[in-house]
């Protein structure tokens, strides 16, 4: 990824183009020179868009040049913006969907395919940190269920749910009072990271730290509080969403995803209006950021969800109530 002399901060930041290649569960990545900035870090291919060139025109001339291919088709995927100490950039990430050619370092550069799963392991500029987070994103998000067990009850359900294959985790128990809700919070924690699970915590953003768990869900109340992502990058932030306003909200925080609900009704709600699928597609068209739907949702709401443009399910009592909970959570994690 070229880029020019570090900016002041009197001036715009770099504008990049990044380019995400995927196949098979694989993402081609590159490696930048030992002599460039951010040097012997791996990154997604792209460079800087030049003066009066528009993002896709950009992210085309530069492919072609990094990676021998040309870009028939893409899509906006999302844009980071990030603050170095010698510069200021705006990565403008888009997904590549069809292209000609086979992708390899044209410039020398090293260049490979690696699993989704295998990227954390590798050494990243700062600035990609929220690409990597949004790739990892799972088909599956699990929202904590204690009262029904009990909790020493819960922990043998949510260890068979991360056994079969579940990796995002919140825990929601507003009943708790704070110091037995982090308790149990660092006892969720060890055991979701036992597994590769990451866990989310319900509550406000310094409890996260305190319980060693990997970010915070801000509910409806505390998504209006802030005005700025609560938590810098090395920690997740999600968000529960009823309406195009409060996905914008989510979007200016810079959270990573959002909960939209209710899709359809639910045991829990009974008569509560719902947005139904069409609403749902529609807001999902207009988000800048990945959305789990939420609210009766079932298995087999997986494909249409992602028909109407989720990131997969988020689910509570069809999962812990479901007569296979393995059985359950293997169907979606591996789709």
């Amino acid at each position: 990824m070229s880029e020019s002399t570090p900016s002041t901060g009197a001036s715009s930041p770099l504008h990049v183009a990044v380019g995400i290649l995927t196949q098979g569960g694989k993402v081609f990545i590159t490696r930048r020179f030992p002599d460039s900035h951010q040097g012997g870090k791996w990154e997604f291919p792209g460079g800087k868009i030049e003066p009066g060139e528009d993002t896709l025109s950009a992210l085309k001339r530069e492919l072609r040049e990094e990676l021998g291919i040309e870009v028939q088709d893409a899509r906006a995927y999302m844009q980071v913006r990030h603050a170095y100490q010698d510069r200021d950039v705006l990565l403008d990430v888009w997904r590549i969907s069809r292209y000609q050619g086979t992708p390899h370092g044209r410039e020398g550069q090293e260049a490979k395919w690696f699993a989704c799963v295998e990227l954390p392991q590798l050494e990243f500029p700062e600035a990609d940190q929220p690409i990597l987070r949004r790739l990892w994103l799972p088909p599956l998000y699990l929202i904590s269920d204690s009262r029904r067990f009990g909790k020493d009850g819960f922990l043998a359900p949510l260890e068979r749910a991360l056994k079969a294959g579940a990796r995002l985790v919140q825990l929601r128990e507003p009943h708790m009072p704070l110091d037995e809700f982090e308790e149990y919070a660092r006892l969720i924690a060890g055991l979701c990271h036992r597994h590769g699970a990451h866990l989310l915590l319900n509550a406000e953003p310094e409890s996260v730290s305190r319980c060693n768990a990997d970010g915070v869900h801000l509910n409806g109340k505390r998504l209006t509080q802030y005005s700025s992502r609560p938590l810098d990058d090395h920690f997740w932030v999600a968000a529960s969403c009823h309406s195009a306003e409060e996905l914008r909200q989510a979007e200016r925080l810079g959270a990573d995803f959002a909960v939209l609900s209710p899709v359809a009704p639910t045991s829990s709600h009974p008569g509560a209006a719902t947005l139904g699928w069409e609403a749902f597609s529609r807001l999902c068209a207009t988000a800048n950021l990945p959305v789990y739907a939420l609210g009766g949702m079932r298995v087999q709401d997986l494909a249409r969800a992602h028909q109407a443009g989720a990131q997969g399910l988020a689910m509570v009592s069809q999962i812990w109530g479901a007569n296979s909970i393995e059985r359950a959570v293997t169907a979606l994690a591996s789709s």
